[in-house]
């Protein structure tokens, strides 16, 4: 049963792959046709400001990211200790991530997530600590209450 998901899967992103393959075709074929006019077809809006702002759609007017960024930075007990328990690391970069992992709809998924973000990458520290455990269900539940 197993092999045949593999294969299933495999196929979709074969399937995926060829997809893009095929739009990429397309598009050098346009470049080759129509020269840097080319853009015209795939770019809505060629003279705006889409460069400068790409993919800032996804980060900037991101409601729940702001309240978590407000939160981090805010007096309250729970953000006290976040920021103490990650020292030097990023609170943005801690922030995005912690905002991806609320998205995570199963609760045992979500605080596993957090706890995982708070012991850190390349950190030798026991995501099984009651400390670090006890955080991040602290934290989970002021993300609640804010979000």
């Amino acid at each position: 049963m197993a092999n045949k998901r593999e294969t299933q899967s495999c196929n979709n992103q074969v399937d995926t792959f060829a997809e893009a393959l095929a739009t990429a075709r397309q598009m050098q074929q346009s470049w080759l046709t129509y020269g840097v006019d080319f853009v015209n077809f795939y770019v809505e809006d060629v003279d705006g400001d889409w460069l400068e702002t790409w993919g800032h759609d996804e980060i900037l007017g991101n409601y729940r990211l702001d309240a978590i960024k407000e939160f981090l930075v805010s007096n309250d007990n729970v953000a006290i200790k976040v920021r103490e328990h990650l020292g030097e690391r990023s609170l943005f970069d801690f922030a995005v991530n912690l905002e991806e992992s609320w998205r995570i709809s199963e609760s045992d998924d979500r605080l596993s997530a957090v706890r995982n973000l708070l012991a850190g990458e390349g950190n030798n520290v026991d995501t099984d600590d009651i400390r670090l455990v006890d955080l991040a269900n602290s934290l989970l539940v002021k993300l609640a209450e804010i979000l």
